[in-house]
């Protein structure tokens, strides 16, 4: 009996896809603060403004 419940897997992928969900917030939320540093955003912001910069030397 003790051995047919531990085996039991009934739920686990439910399981499964709340612990995924719950790591995928987490580094959600890393990321937005990373993201809202004022060094990234300078830094994102100038290689957005060099890919866009056309020079003549070409």
């Amino acid at each position: 009996m003790i051995k047919h419940i531990w085996l039991d897997e009934t739920g686990a992928s439910t399981a499964e896809y709340a612990i995924l969900t719950l790591a995928a917030v987490g580094f959600a939320g890393l990321l937005l603060t990373v993201l809202r540093s004022p060094e990234v955003r300078q830094m994102l912001l100038d290689l957005v403004k060099s890919a866009l910069t056309v020079t003549g030397n070409g």
